[in-house]
């Protein structure tokens, strides 16, 4: 199996006349599976060749998805301080979504890639081989000269490995244009031609609406993160890059987790735990005495947002005092605590019956501009 294949092209020109030319050409090797705790996590190459220097940029990611091709693309400018500025795409459906003829519709976010790096896309005719020679090369190559016989532990390891292998085996080869030249010298030709890049690199982080629903942690990629408890029941945000996932509760960043690739894991911030520390005492008393600790856990969370975590907490550790570890116990002390403050207690009407049966018939607007008209016309009679 192999990942996009692709070539960029900058200026054009003839490496046998030694006229500098910016190209790019991307794709990938075997795909490989890798084991991680629970987790099997398909492992695929991609391969960024520059086409005039031959100047070659290789990394590792876990499944082939958009986000990790748009990752790579930004990595590769990175590396060579520049971008070229022409994209010849070989129809992949990370760049190419639908073809009719000469008609393309490109993926919007290669489309907001290129706009930021002022790129131009331009996908290789179908069925056109001799259009990504450079590519099929480039992979052979990686496949026969770094792929063989590689072992390593980690995915941190192993692209480590792969930049070395760029840098002292890929890039120090004889430049096919001449070989008086290496590929890092011709490089050394090309790069003053690659455009600038811009101040901030293009964001590649995978954005999806989550939810916590019962408990403090919301699912991404076959694992649990955790988020304050505050934000149960509340319409979130993810943002995930190949690092680390964050959780966002409108424009304000609630959680920040390292990202796991083993999968059924629980990653747990602390502070996210101790919101109410002494909860863990009370649920683990409930649970003896047979009370279900996952509805213990709801009804606390229920509270928690009814009353805020001080008042929460004041209760708590009065019904471990009174060896009453209930959350009926910890509800009724809440009761009683607002009953005895000027300010009073909280009404949940979301749930209730009776308001989920209720009503409400919208008012029409014009009767408002009828008013309007009216107070309109008694001002204009008292200047009669």
């Amino acid at each position: 199996m192999f990942w996009a294949r692709q070539v960029i092209d900058n200026v054009g020109g003839d490496p046998a006349d030694n006229t500098v030319r910016n190209d790019e050409v991307v794709g990938s090797i075997p795909t490989s599976y890798l084991f991680l705790g629970q987790a099997r996590r398909r492992l695929s190459g991609f391969v960024a060749l520059l086409s005039y220097s031959r100047d070659m940029y290789l990394e590792f990611f876990f499944e082939q998805v958009l986000e990790n091709f748009l990752c790579g693309l930004v990595h590769a400018f990175e590396h060579w301080k520049g971008a070229p500025r022409v994209l010849v795409e070989d129809n992949l459906r990370s760049a190419v979504l639908e073809r009719r003829g000469t008609q393309i519709v490109f993926h919007p976010r290669l489309l907001e890639l290129c706009a930021h790096y002022h790129c131009i896309p331009r996908p290789c005719q179908v069925r056109a081989p001799q259009q990504k020679g450079r590519v099929e090369r480039a992979i052979r190559f990686v496949r026969d000269s770094f792929w063989a016989g590689r072992s390593f532990i980690t995915l941190e390891e192993f692209n480590r490995q792969a930049w070395q292998w760029c840098e002292q085996v890929a890039n120090r080869r004889r430049w096919p244009g001449d070989d008086r030249l290496t590929v890092a010298e011709a490089f050394a030709q090309e790069q003053p031609r690659l455009l600038p890049l811009p101040a901030h690199p293009f964001n590649t982080e995978r954005i999806l609406p989550v939810r916590a629903h019962k408990t403090i942690y919301v699912r991404f990629d076959l694992n649990d993160y955790s988020v304050p408890p505050q934000a149960v029941g509340r319409p979130l945000t993810l943002v995930a890059s190949d690092q680390r996932v964050r959780i966002l509760d409108g424009t304000q960043e609630i959680a920040r987790h390292v990202r796991s690739y083993d999968r059924r894991q629980e990653i747990l911030d602390p502070a996210h735990a101790q919101a109410v520390p002494e909860s863990e005492a009370l649920l683990d008393a409930a649970f003896a005495r047979g009370e279900s600790a996952a509805q213990q856990t709801l009804q606390l969370l229920k509270l928690l947002d009814l009353y805020g975590v001080e008042a929460l907490r004041r209760a708590i550790r009065q019904a471990l005092e009174r060896d009453t570890p209930r959350s009926s116990s910890v509800a009724f002390l809440l009761r009683q605590q607002a009953a005895s403050s000027s300010t009073p207690p909280p009404v949940d009407l979301s749930r209730h019956p009776a308001a989920q049966a209720i009503d409400l018939a919208p008012h029409d607007l014009e009767t408002y501009d009828e008013l309007a008209h009216h107070d309109h016309d008694k001002n204009d009679n008292s200047h009669e």
